[in-house]
């Protein structure tokens, strides 16, 4: 039967399209959790750092997670297309839920040493090659199934699952804040949100194991029309190849950053930037997700009417143009004291610039001995805005006519050189607080309505470019090595480009010190996309999958 006469979905196929909806739910569950935690997690295995080291590691190593989704793109692509959609959701389910499991058993660093981090970030890797197989093979799945007018409808209701995974990871955070109370929730009991995710993995792999086959890769299986060298013809196909390259760079990666600057970046901005109460700005954000599902299957659906390139290229503009105004808002919003303070009285560090090196160094490395770099460590730890000026000498920083020297630390012993530490990081806090910078966002102040309001705008633009993307994906590849060439650009643009918008967003900041700089790495990978897909990305709406059996 061609795409074009397929029938509306039956109760049976409906059942099995949710099965693999929720399986992805908890995949996202379980991925998301290192993210929403990764304050405490910073403290609990890279306690031989800084506290502004050990944040900045530990979303170094959430990033690696993100880093081998193009590993996991390729392994489990290449067997999705030779064994079959089926059963490797079975393989990645368990490999994700496994790792999650360990992960919440997992002694700290005051307990095992350096061997806690090297164990972690292993279990990242794990977790980042299950997630690269992952949504490939249920993207194409679903996709597979769907009726070819509403295949961008069908398919988005799967694009809501990452929201929705994130969505239940802070909720759960939450509810065991409130339920335990802030001292044992950072003490033990993150670690169960972690555990209880062996309940979850039981249900999924039971939902999975009842998945019938692809009725597309069936087809051709039983025709004898199966690639048997997916990656070779994947790649070696120069047509192929470029169609790879422009999904890349005229979808995914504009789409990854959107994604993680709208849904996870910002959380990071309210708490450590703005200062927010975390479970505050879950809270808020948490209702902002759950307004904003509905757009994921509003905007998928736009798509079947007009066009799944006009929908995505819509919110990859949206995202270039309006990311600095709304963070600007999200900040008069979320804490109009620290706003008025960077307004009246600005943080300036003075110091020879050519002594700055960049950031996401141990603190063991020779470079953060120089004034300038132990300033600019002091300032991160405080999440204060500042600006920089030349000057030379020993660096010191300059808050409401106050000037608070920093210190070289060459030659100095470990002691000596953590006592000055500690003596500047407060000597920064009392001038921070005589020029009117609060300690902590007044949750009095915080504009709530107006802050959903903001997140939800955020939220929305994700939905437009990640809506229909599942569908223009499986629209552009024949179907015999479409789980390899759709998965390995999808994940290299979410987890290359969108996954390191944490860890480059908080490297810019630190290095700049202003807090909006970061954002000028999604705003310019958006503004990007934008270009490469009006320029060379083709309308792929109601295209024939039986076309390329």
């Amino acid at each position: 039967m061609s795409a074009e006469a397929a029938p509306a979905l039956d109760r049976e196929q409906r059942r099995v399209l949710l099965a693999a909806a929720l399986g992805t739910v908890f995949e996202w569950y379980d991925f998301y959790l290192y993210g929403s935690l990764a304050g405490i997690i910073g403290v609990e295995f890279f306690a031989g750092l800084d506290r502004s080291s050990a944040f900045a590691f530990a979303l170094l190593a959430f990033a690696s997670g993100f880093i081998v989704r193009p590993f996991g793109a390729l392994l489990f692509g290449r067997l999705g297309d030779l064994i079959g959609r089926k059963y490797t959701f079975l393989v990645t389910i368990l490999l994700m839920g496994l790792s999650t499991f360990i992960a919440g058993l997992l002694p700290g660093y005051a307990r095992i040493g350096v061997a806690a981090p090297l164990i972690l970030v292993a279990l990242r890797l794990l977790q980042g090659l299950a997630v690269g197989g992952e949504y490939g093979g249920a993207a194409t799945y679903v996709g597979e199934y769907a009726p070819r007018a509403s295949r961008g409808a069908y398919t988005a209701w799967l694009q809501t699952t990452a929201t929705v995974g994130l969505l239940l990871s802070l909720l759960v955070n939450v509810g065991l804040r409130r339920l335990l109370g802030a001292a044992a929730f950072v003490a033990w009991g993150w670690r169960l949100p972690f555990l209880a995710s062996s309940a979850l993995l039981a249900v999924s792999v039971w939902m999975r194991m009842r998945l019938r086959e692809s009725p597309a890769f069936v087809r051709i299986r039983r025709a004898g029309r199966t690639s048997k060298a997916p990656l070779s013809e994947a790649l070696g196909r120069a047509d192929n190849l470029r169609r790879m390259l422009v999904a890349l760079f005229g979808m995914t990666a504009a789409q990854g950053v959107i994604w993680y600057t709208g849904q996870f970046y910002v959380l990071v901005f309210l708490t450590r930037t703005l200062k927010v109460d975390g479970t505050l700005a879950e809270l808020l954000i948490g209702i902002a997700l759950l307004l904003a599902i509905p757009l994921f299957w509003v905007f998928g659906k736009w798509s079947d009417r007009i066009g799944r390139r006009p929908v995505m290229l819509c919110g990859c503009l949206l995202a270039a143009v309006g990311y600095f105004p709304m963070f600007h808002a999200l900040t008069l919003a979320a804490n109009p004291a620290l706003a008025r303070a960077m307004r009246r009285r600005p943080v300036v560090l003075v110091a020879d610039l050519r002594e700055c090196s960049f950031p996401l160094r141990p603190q063991r490395d020779a470079a953060f001995t120089s004034s300038c770099d132990l300033a600019k460590q002091a300032l991160s730890a405080a999440a204060v805005a500042y600006r920089r000026r030349d000057a030379r000498g020993q660096a010191f920083i300059e808050v409401g006519g106050r000037r608070v020297p920093s210190f070289d630390a060459r030659g100095l012993s470990r002691p000596r050189r953590r006592h000055l530490e500690a003596a500047l990081q407060q000597a920064l806090r009392h001038a921070l607080t005589a020029a009117g910078y609060p300690a902590r966002a007044d949750p009095r102040q915080v504009d709530r309505p107006l802050v959903v309001l903001i997140l939800l705008l955020l939220v929305a633009d994700v939905a437009m470019v990640y809506g229909p993307i599942a569908a223009a994906l499986v629209e552009w590849f024949p179907t015999r090595i479409r789980y390899t060439s759709m998965a390995l650009p999808y994940n290299i643009g979410n987890g290359w480009f969108g996954g390191m918008v944490p860890t480059i967003a908080f490297a810019l900041v630190a290095h700049d010190g202003g807090i909006y700089q970061g954002l000028w790495y999604p705003v310019i990978v958006a503004g990007a996309g934008f270009v490469v897909g009006l320029l060379l990305l083709p309308e792929t709406r109601g295209a024939d999958l039986a076309a390329d059996d």
